[in-house]
């Protein structure tokens, strides 16, 4: 069991890391003039620098021999760093094209895909609460599709991007820091060779826009890297169900910013749509909750102690359904 004070510190890293992710619709623009491609390539090679340096000073590098000697595990790792190339980059572009609502709306439904990737792709079996959620959210996009005038693109590009990561990541089975050391070190070389195209033709503004814009994209691996290093002093200290609750926050202070700062529109039919995808939300966590409090009192009058495996089933299913990413992979936040 943590001390009191132990479970306090896990919360505030907890706070402060999703609190971070939530907030980060704010730095994106600072970047300008730099476009989203530039942006994202900086980010790729400053936080492959970052979490370098990071383990070096830790001096934890024994799983990258390991890493490298498992071919299929690293072609995983490939797998996983190309498709959160496809969500970072996504992501910059919404915000500074003024899609922040529609981009938090992404990290919304991410639970929803990630169950129904699960069906179509696991072949799992999902309780009647968990299928009427999933409609639900089906009947969200509906309604989006009529309030945009086109299908939500960037909220579903994110949220398959995401769950597509989630179930890589579920296999590759690395630590959340030495996974984004590795996704960064298979796409530093692309991104550098970016940066050095653009250098040749004149349009890094990394070079150009002075000394202030330079150290804002080099802080991109800052950015990247320390709410993954909160997150990491949390999930030690407090249950994952309470992190699963936590990660609500990111988007809706994403969704925040969007409106009130950014100050995008939200017509009745956009609020109904997200009416619907909360709706479904709620029905997952009640059931997720209401599951795992079964199985504890199922175990606990049986009077037999929790099996490891059990335990971690149970935190599991606590777990699942409330957050938007996986608890094993909080460095692809946004």
């Amino acid at each position: 069991m943590k001390s009191r004070g132990e479970r306090h510190i896990g919360l505030l890293n907890g706070f402060a890391a999703y609190g971070m992710w939530g907030l980060v619709p704010l730095f994106w623009p600072l970047l300008k003039p730099a476009g989203a491609a530039e942006i994202l390539a900086h980010r790729m090679v400053w936080s492959l620098v970052f979490v370098a340096v990071s383990l070096l000073f830790v001096r934890r590098w024994a799983w990258a021999g390991e890493l490298l000697r498992q071919p299929r595990r690293l072609a995983l790792v490939t797998v996983a760093a190309a498709v959160i190339t496809v969500n970072w980059g996504v992501y910059i572009w919404a915000v500074n094209a003024g899609h922040v609502v529609e981009a938090s709306l992404g990290y919304f439904i991410n639970p929803l895909v990630t169950i129904a990737m699960g069906v179509l792709l696991l072949k799992e079996r999902l309780r009647p609460a968990q299928w009427a959620a999933v409609g639900v959210g089906f009947a969200a996009v509906l309604v989006l599709t009529i309030g945009y005038g086109r299908p939500p693109w960037i909220s579903l590009a994110l949220a398959f991007s995401f769950a597509t990561y989630g179930l890589v990541k579920k296999k590759v089975n690395l630590g959340g820091v030495e996974s984004l050391a590795a996704e960064t070190a298979i796409q530093f070389l692309p991104a550098l060779g970016y940066l050095l195209w653009l250098t040749s033709r004149g349009d890094l503004s990394f070079a150009t826009e002075g000394p202030g814009h330079a150290a804002l994209l080099a802080s991109t691996g800052i950015v990247t890297a320390l709410p993954l290093v909160c997150f990491g002093a949390a999930a030690i200290r407090v249950p994952l169900s309470t992190l699963g609750l936590l990660q609500y926050l990111a988007p809706v202070f994403q969704f925040l910013l969007g409106i009130f700062y950014f100050g995008e529109a939200m017509p009745p039919e956009r609020w109904a749509g997200f009416a619907l995808v909360w709706l479904a939300l709620t029905l997952l966590t009640a059931d997720a909750l209401r599951t795992a409090r079964a199985a504890r009192k199922g175990l606990a009058s049986a009077g037999t102690p929790l099996p490891t495996g059990t335990v971690i089933a149970v935190r599991e299913a606590e777990a699942a359904a409330p957050g938007p990413e996986p608890l094993d992979s909080p460095a692809v936040r946004p």
